[in-house]
């Protein structure tokens, strides 16, 4: 447990040398950094995986405002000073993404490098994030429906069958719609006969063990503060992200797989000048640092170490 500000921060720490934090996204917690921590560490540097702010066992505030991201940021710059460090490399996946790319974008001066899984920076559009999306996607596109209260109710009624379907479904390309008919989000899948090879019963286990308790509200409060993102970062519309950035994507992730790699490898690098790269991993879903370990280790490796130097 670190003291992060008001919050009391779950943490997953290994090794020692220059720091490198490990955001995770919706909805995990420090477990599924569980391969980077010890390969990081043996690289020469100190990981540190936080359960963030509305995660099990860091916990926050009730008040949905509580979870915009300026908060998250704040949370992650607060976690480096709490390291006794002076800067970090930054490394996000899914919602951690975002969180990895404000970090370089509010805070470059804290920020040696930013790699991102799974989820690019996209830039800040001209209209309000949710009316945004349903224009383009509908009322029944995953995001927005996450803003309709109640829907924690679908995630915690059984919470092996949620990672179960979670941790399988997403691994390939799906559309991210809700099904007709007013099912919810996990009614997308079908739980699965048999796990695949990159995750066993006892990871299943481990997410379920971890959020017993906890609940989804915290985490779903993220997505929540979509529009609330939206104006508070008027003041960087359109400002360059500086440190030296790497992207990595599972070529089956339904996050990703909808963008042209080169135009969105163009996009990116009008905002980013310093992208190191792009790499989209074939026959890879949306948990690649789970479903891929050995090549996101060394990716990453090789990242962290060029950018602490």
């Amino acid at each position: 447990m670190i003291k992060v500000g008001d919050l009391e921060m779950r943490v997953a720490e290994a090794g020692e040398g220059p720091l490198v934090l490990l955001l995770h996204g919706f909805p995990e917690c420090w477990y599924s950094w569980r391969h980077q921590l010890q390969a990081l560490a043996e690289a020469g540097f100190h990981a540190v995986a936080p359960n963030q702010r509305g995660y099990p066992g860091t916990g926050g505030p009730d008040a949905v405002d509580e979870y915009t991201m300026l908060h998250l940021v704040g949370d992650a710059v607060g976690l480096i000073a709490a390291c006794g460090e002076r800067s970090a490399t930054v490394i996000g996946h899914d919602w951690g993404a975002p969180v990895a790319w404000h970090t370089a974008l509010l805070r470059p001066d804290l920020v040696r490098g930013i790699a991102a899984l799974s989820v690019p920076h996209i830039r800040r559009g001209p209209t309000p994030t949710v009316a945004a999306l349903r224009e383009r996607f509908g009322e029944d596109y995953y995001q927005v429906y996450f803003q309709r209260p109640g829907v924690e109710a679908e995630f915690e009624a059984d919470l092996t069958r949620t990672f179960r379907l979670l941790l399988t479904g997403l691994a390939g390309e799906n559309d991210l719609t809700l099904p007709p008919g007013g099912g919810g989000f996990l009614d997308l899948w079908r739980d699965p006969e048999t796990l695949p090879d990159w995750v066993s019963d006892a990871d299943v286990k481990a997410f379920a063990d971890e959020f017993a308790g906890s609940g989804f509200t915290g985490p779903l409060n993220w997505y929540r503060n979509l529009d609330r993102n939206w104006a508070l970062t008027a003041a960087w519309h359109d400002a360059p992200i500086t440190p030296p950035a790497l992207m990595l994507a599972g070529e089956l992730d339904p996050t990703v797989s909808r963008f042209d790699p080169v135009r969105l490898e163009r996009s990116m690098r009008a905002y980013i000048p310093n992208l190191q790269g792009l790499e989209m991993v074939p026959g890879a879903g949306h948990w690649l640092q789970q479903e891929r370990p050995d090549l996101v280790n060394a990716r990453l490796v090789d990242f962290v170490t060029s950018t602490s130097q």
